[in-house]
């Protein structure tokens, strides 16, 4: 047996429900909570109708990053498929921007945990929260695979009972106002005395946000029962599902808070329409909520994040023998789980929550438009028989992903041209001048 055959990888043992449970959680069923109140300010009201847009950009992406995994079932995910469709270059640089996404996830969401714990606890110093969350996050991932589903279902299910209760109080406050005609019922889709394209655009550019996360599933490739067809289910299935719940959230808080009011504090909206809607209860439960929506979303961060790591390790495109390392026990990547613990650790304390919120958006779109042009590539440019429903996904979603990374604000589009800038560096030296192999990929077995 050779050592390569030897070495430990990662195994095979989510199903399906499994996968799409694992989705949910790093997207967060509460996802749109959190940006309700600054969405709302810069779409000018316009939230469900960002959310909605959002989420056709998101749905035309997850079936091009379903197709693609069917074709390279590997925890490289955007990584691998842009690398091995387009070129190998250009598929390190898009792993490259894709760590910011999964990098810096867990930093805001360690630096809004953080600063949440001490409305809670304010005596507790913001430092030894910050130390509290970030061990919390990479101490999920350091167990098994199947401990982390487990989880994650039991997450679900405990989100889902609260927004369950959101919208039940939601009817009953709105059955208990005075009697309102249809434009009430449609102001949050539609409001013409606020619409503006630029407004919207603007705030898509941010409620995209409620999504991100769900390429994640992908990096699980080689963690999933049957990947060629789990993959393309899990990732789309996962997105409808986070979209239309999402949609339904934002909705019932705009019935609740009318538009002609101010939020008492708009990084807090959503709660406060929550204690309009259900009372100081459901103030106090929508706000524990968040804090456990964040941590699953910050551990699914590093669970993602880690994977990509190892897919580019494995491939020697970053320092094989640390990154591409699997424990023997446990079946995990160890060493990028910790790692990127420490840099959740590290940069709560370096930067802001927007700031890391907008870098993390650049990051992202990078890795979804070059999916959707390796979709393009793979089923319908090099196809034998070319067909509509391999042309119009992934050319839709890079259109209208392109034009929401265009919608960004040019302070996050500075920083990360900043760091594209310095794996072009990590690039040259690695094959001193771009004159040797940058990227060797391998593909993992399905068994």
């Amino acid at each position: 047996m050779t050592k390569a055959a030897a070495a430990p990888r990662l195994q095979r043992a989510l199903s399906l429900w499994g996968l799409i449970f694992t989705g949910i959680i790093l997207i967060q069923p509460t996802a749109p909570m959190p940006l309700f109140g600054v969405v709302y300010q810069e779409a000018r009201g316009h939230v469900v109708t960002t959310v909605l847009i959002a989420m056709c950009a998101m749905f035309f992406t997850a079936i091009s990053y379903g197709r693609m995994a069917r074709a390279y079932p590997s925890a490289g995910s955007a990584y691998t498929y842009v690398g091995q469709e387009l070129h190998p270059a250009l598929g390190f640089l898009t792993g490259w921007s894709m760590l910011m996404d999964y990098v810096l996830n867990p930093v805001i969401c360690t630096i809004w945990c953080s600063k949440a714990a001490l409305n809670i606890f304010p005596d507790v110093p913001y430092a030894v929260w910050t130390v509290v969350f970030a061990v919390l996050f990479a101490g999920f991932n350091l167990r098994a695979i199947q401990a982390t589903a487990r989880t994650n279902a039991m997450l679900v299910l405990a989100m889902s009972c609260v927004v369950v209760w959101m919208l039940m109080a939601t009817v009953r406050y709105v059955l208990g106002l005075p009697a309102a005609d249809a434009a009430f019922f449609t102001q949050p889709f539609y409001d013409p005395a606020t619409f503006s394209i630029a407004a919207l655009s603007t705030g898509t550019s941010i409620a995209v946000l409620t999504f991100i996360g769900f390429d994640g599933i992908s990096t699980l490739s080689e963690e999933v029962v049957n990947p060629r067809r789990n993959i393309l289910l899990g990732t789309v299935l996962t997105c409808l599902i986070i979209g239309a719940l999402s949609a339904v959230e934002v909705y019932a808080a705009q019935l609740v808070w009318p538009a002609n009011q101010p939020f008492p504090d708009v990084d807090t909206a959503y709660v406060h329409a929550a204690g309009r809607a259900g009372g100081r209860a459901l103030f106090h439960a929508i706000n524990f909520t968040l804090i456990i929506a964040t941590i699953g979303s910050g551990a699914g961060g590093v669970l993602a994040g880690a994977r990509l790591l190892y897919g580019m390790g494995r491939d020697n495109a970053l320092p094989r023998g640390f990154f591409g390392y699997v424990d023997p026990r446990r079946h995990v990547p160890r060493n990028n789980i910790i790692l990127i613990g420490v840099l959740a650790l590290a940069g709560s304390h370096l930067m802001s929550y927007q700031l890391g919120a907008e870098l993390l958006n650049f990051g992202a779109f990078i890795g979804f438009m070059g999916v959707n042009l390796s979709a393009f590539a793979r089923y319908w440019l090099r196809a034998d028989r070319k067909q509509w429903t391999h042309l119009v996904p992934p050319l839709a979603g890079f259109l209208i992903c392109a034009y929401i990374w265009w919608s960004l604000r040019p302070v996050a589009k500075i920083a990360g041209a900043a760091w594209i800038g310095l794996g072009l560096i990590y690039g040259a030296v690695k094959t001193r001048g771009f004159r040797g192999h940058l990227v060797r990929f391998e593909v993992p077995p399905e068994t």
